[in-house]
């Protein structure tokens, strides 16, 4: 049993690595133009603090053998302070950057509270609780993220902006996370990761119907809706 959530455990921090390795070519772009333009920092800032919360809830002092759920979040908050520091870099004033620098204060401060109670107020066997309820709404409101997007493929009949292999990603990373957690009852990992994988197993619904009925238009109409006619996001 423990080679097995072992093996799912190492499975679920490769493909964690990947999405957080998704936001390179955005980065890259920012590199390449010396401009971060109307890209927005938050998504980044909420990774973080969500890393850190998951770091806590790995540690032996809060979970007995949840090496692997510290090791990938480790390594996502040194990728998500990368991508903030070059963000910072080609920041056209210094509002954007005092306001990463504001943002990441806040989050420092409400990660040493977080700490300070759970280790002062709670026993061990309690202490699994208090830390993991906060991992969960961070976790869950990241799953939830793509929601936007949703709306927007909807409103606009196409798939342009669901990437698909990210998509599918997101829900395997939802799904194998999910199984870590049976093999050894976890239940604030198999919470959010549960619904992170419903949330994941509707995406790729919403983009197959989505995607045959594009394909369908332009066989009925003979051209692309017009809400397909760009293949680059409207950012």
């Amino acid at each position: 049993m423990v080679l097995a959530r072992n093996i799912v455990g190492i499975i679920g921090n490769v493909i964690s690595f990947g999405l957080f390795l998704s936001p390179v070519p955005t980065f890259y772009r920012i590199h390449k133009k010396k401009a971060v333009e109307g890209f927005q920092p938050y998504p980044y800032l909420c990774t973080v603090l969500n890393c850190v919360c998951w770091m806590f809830y790995g540690l032996p002092i809060v979970v007995e053998d949840n090496i692997l759920v510290f090791t990938i979040n480790s390594i996502g908050l040194v990728i998500e302070l990368i991508y903030l520091t070059i963000y910072c870099i080609y920041a056209n004033d210094q509002t954007k950057r005092r306001r990463v620098g504001l943002v990441l204060l806040i989050e420092a401060l409400f990660t040493a509270a977080m700490v300070a109670i759970a280790m002062i107020f709670f026993k061990f066997k309690h202490r699994a609780l208090f830390v993991g309820i906060i991992c969960d709404v961070f976790n869950i409101i990241m799953y939830a993220s793509p929601l936007a997007i949703w709306k927007k493929v909807i409103a606009t009949k196409s798939v342009e902006y669901m990437p698909f292999w990210l998509s599918v990603a997101g829900f395997a990373n939802g799904v194998c996370w999910t199984i870590y957690a049976l093999i050894k009852l976890d239940i604030f990992i198999l919470v959010s990761n549960g619904l992170g994988a419903i949330f994941g197993a509707t995406q790729l619904g919403l983009y197959g119907y989505y995607y045959l009925l594009g394909k369908s238009k332009i066989e009925d109409d003979g051209k692309p809706a017009e809400a397909q006619l760009s293949n680059q996001p409207a950012v």
